[in-house]
């Protein structure tokens, strides 16, 4: 059987264990032994040897200790009530429009991605700050749960954003660039989605009532609270791509902020720092397992040379370099329906990176097309997160929404997975919007 053959079962049987409802992590790594086993003659013998050093390998990586820490800073300023503090800052100043509340609540889910780094904890978080708001406000609860099942998503579209070092890893791309790239498609993003607000409450004035004004003294003191948490971001950025902090270095320092900052402002106790750690525990170690599953699959695929002669095939046949992209984002978003966004990210960018990176677009260079297909992989693996049937983003609001159907949600998201689509055709045709400030401070 050929590379591609053989490639083409192992994901066939992958797919059948998700359905089953295996974890992804396990899955990838039960078919990633068996290939293994396949390929070398039954030899199991060689696969215990290879077993031996697979998880010191994956986890002695010192650029990984950056997702602990980012995982961290987030805990801390979610159990510290700092997004109650963005969701106040934004709302003073957006809250007397028509949709205003549900715009701030977009501009604090961005804030708080900022300082997070995941969208599950984004979406959870400020959903159990901002809906509360929205329903007094008398937000329908497809608007209200849709904005935030869709906001969520910018906490991994705005750096930091773990799927993006794990990406970096996998390439050995800079993951400062890649943070730099990210910055202004997630700001498009965040607009985006309040221009989708702004369209709905046009067209259903009901969906989105305008609240009271704030005074500019209520708006002074809202920012004051809010600049330390500014101030976090703007240090873990500027010292990441300034080159006087590693990664690894930036995140802690960003983590300790937030610790600070938690107890200080946010009146975090003895309770909430082990609830942070406990957290943080854990979804380190449910990342790092399904690290160790696709360094399993990964092994496999790159043993059978699957990902050689599919980039092969694809430079010798006469499709488009475009067409290819755009089949690839497709693919992302049909995974989207049965995985989650890292998983996908561990499984498809040691297949699909190569062919990319074999393809011209653009007269763009090694190192720009990597950063382009980067942000570009990400979005896409974003839109997973609220599109159905799966949509982790969508199932997490709908449960905090308990009066609202979960067929209202999904309609209620419709309209802002129109904004990601537009946003993605325009990064495809403009991939200096990714790559504007990295070219600009000198990456």
């Amino acid at each position: 059987m050929s590379g591609i053959a053989v490639g083409s079962w192992i994901f066939a049987l992958l797919m059948v264990l998700l359905v089953l409802r295996v974890p992804i992590g396990v899955a990838m790594f039960t078919m990633g032994a068996a290939g293994y086993v396949y390929l070398t003659g039954g030899e199991t013998q060689l696969l215990l040897s290879s077993l031996k050093n697979l998880a010191y390998a994956r986890l002695s990586n010192y650029d990984l200790v950056v997702i602990p820490l980012f995982l961290l800073m987030g805990q801390f300023a979610t159990h510290g009530g700092l997004s109650a503090a963005l969701f106040r800052f934004v709302s003073a100043f957006m809250g007397h429009f028509k949709g205003g509340v549900a715009m701030a609540a977009i501009g604090a889910c961005a804030g708080f991605g900022a300082i997070c780094g995941s969208s599950l904890a984004t979406a959870a978080t400020m959903g159990q700050v901002t809906l509360p708001e929205l329903k007094r406000a008398k937000y329908s609860g497809a608007l209200s749960t849709g904005a935030l099942a869709a906001g969520g998503t910018l906490g991994i579209m705005i750096p930091p954003s773990v799927p993006l070092v794990i990406y970096a890893i996998l390439t050995q791309e800079s993951i400062g660039k890649l943070f730099m790239a990210a910055v202004l498609p997630g700001i498009i993003a965040m607009i985006g989605y309040m221009i989708v607000i702004k369209i709905v409450v046009s067209i259903n004035p009901a969906a989105g009532p305008a609240g009271p004004r704030v005074a500019w003294p209520d708006r002074m003191k809202a920012l004051l609270q809010v600049a330390p948490v500014l101030g976090v971001f703007v240090v873990v950025i500027v010292g990441i791509y300034g080159g006087w902090a590693n990664p690894t270095e930036a995140a802690a320092i960003g983590a300790a902020a937030c610790g600070i900052l938690a107890i200080v402002t946010g009146g975090m106790r003895l309770r909430g720092i082990l609830d942070s750690a406990l957290g943080t525990a854990q979804a380190t170690a449910m990342i790092f397992l399904v690290l160790m599953g696709a360094d399993m699959l990964n092994t496999a695929l790159a043993l059978s040379q699957m990902p050689t002669e599919l980039a092969t095939w694809v430079k010798a046949s006469d499709f488009s370099p475009m067409v290819v992209m755009v089949v690839i984002l497709v693919m992302y978003i049909l995974l989207g329906c049965v995985m989650d966004s890292l998983a996908m990210i561990l499984l498809t960018i040691p297949i699909f990176y190569p062919v990319v990176m074999g393809l011209e677009f653009y007269g763009m260079s090694a190192t720009d097309k990597s950063i382009w297909f980067g942000i570009l992989a990400l979005m896409v693996v974003e839109i997973g997160l609220v599109h159905p049937p799966v949509g982790m983003n969508v199932y997490i609001i709908n449960r905090l929404a308990k009066d609202v159907p979960l067929t209202e949600t999904f309609k209620g998201v419709m309209p802002f997975l129109a904004s990601d689509l537009i946003r993605i055709i325009m990064l495809l045709a403009f991939p200096a919007i990714s790559l504007v400030l990295v070219r600009t401070f000198g990456g």
